[in-house]
């Protein structure tokens, strides 16, 4: 009997340490914001993400880069990061000319783009060569 006992605990802890990294996994999220404007800090890009809820390929941009670039340190002190949801800000997604989802564009402090969008996600393959040529590029136009 104390076998099975040992068993079943060595089970639930398990079930309760994957319960808890899921959860951490959740809880760790770009920041939302409503309007780029005034959202960056100064001297840097803000980096948005145009997304929506459900949307299989925004899940998986922010899983692959997004949300590891936001933990490493050298990136957060390139730029800053922020998500914009299209169905809670649908004219914002309009004067921008969002019209594929997920759409990352970097911002100035005023809200002016400062790169050209990146536009879909199919895969890690290039991805991350033209986000920082993007990077790039908008970090030279705040200088």
């Amino acid at each position: 009997m104390s076998g099975k006992r040992s068993a079943m605990r060595a089970a639930f802890c398990v079930l309760i340490l994957a319960c808890g990294l899921t959860a951490a996994a959740a809880a760790e999220q770009l920041p939302r914001i409503a309007n780029p404007a005034g959202a960056a800090p100064p001297g840097r890009p803000l980096l948005v993400l145009f997304s929506e809820e459900g949307c299989p390929y925004c899940a998986r941009l922010r899983r692959d880069f997004l949300l590891p670039m936001q933990r490493n340190e050298g990136y957060r002190r390139r730029i800053a990061f922020a998500e914009i949801d299209v169905h809670e800000q649908p004219a914002l997604a309009r004067r921008y000319g969002v019209k594929l989802l997920p759409t990352v564009m970097l911002f100035g402090p005023s809200g002016e783009p400062l790169a050209e969008p990146l536009v879909g996600y199919n895969g890690p393959d290039f991805y991350g060569a033209y986000l920082d040529e993007r990077i790039d590029t908008a970090s030279k136009k705040l200088r």
